[in-house]
């Protein structure tokens, strides 16, 4: 049974850093794609970044670059994301997703098969 269990979200001031970590279980995770994905309510989700398979290549939205970063643990079989220079608009629920099919070369999953329950980040002074 697969598992994603996110923690590390809560509130930070602007230009603040979080890092979040989503422990996963009942499969290895450098086997499958893996990702970050937000979503505020009311507004569609918004894939992150992802760690792409096969490869292990890290890719970010736009609105992320050069502040987030995406990285696993495979000893421990968890996945970080390392949020620096954080911004009110970062605010989200942040959840972890695994897609088990093909991805497309040089390219996130446009869909997940697995996600984790999400954790809360609010920037906000």
């Amino acid at each position: 049974q697969v598992q994603l269990v996110e923690s590390g979200g809560g509130l930070v001031q602007p230009g603040g850093s979080l890092r979040l970590s989503c422990a996963a279980s009942g499969y290895t995770l450098e086997s499958h794609a893996i990702g970050w994905i937000r979503q505020v309510p009311g507004r569609k989700r918004e894939g992150v970044a992802c760690i792409h398979y096969p490869g292990g290549s890290a890719y970010y939205a736009d609105s992320v670059k050069d502040r987030f970063s995406i990285s696993r643990d495979i000893p421990k079989n968890t996945l970080y994301l390392q949020m620096n220079s954080l911004k009110p608009e970062d605010t989200a629920v942040y959840y972890c997703a695994t897609y088990w099919g093909a991805v497309a070369a040089g390219a996130c999953p446009d869909e997940y098969d697995y996600w984790g329950q999400g954790t809360q980040v609010t920037v906000s002074s």
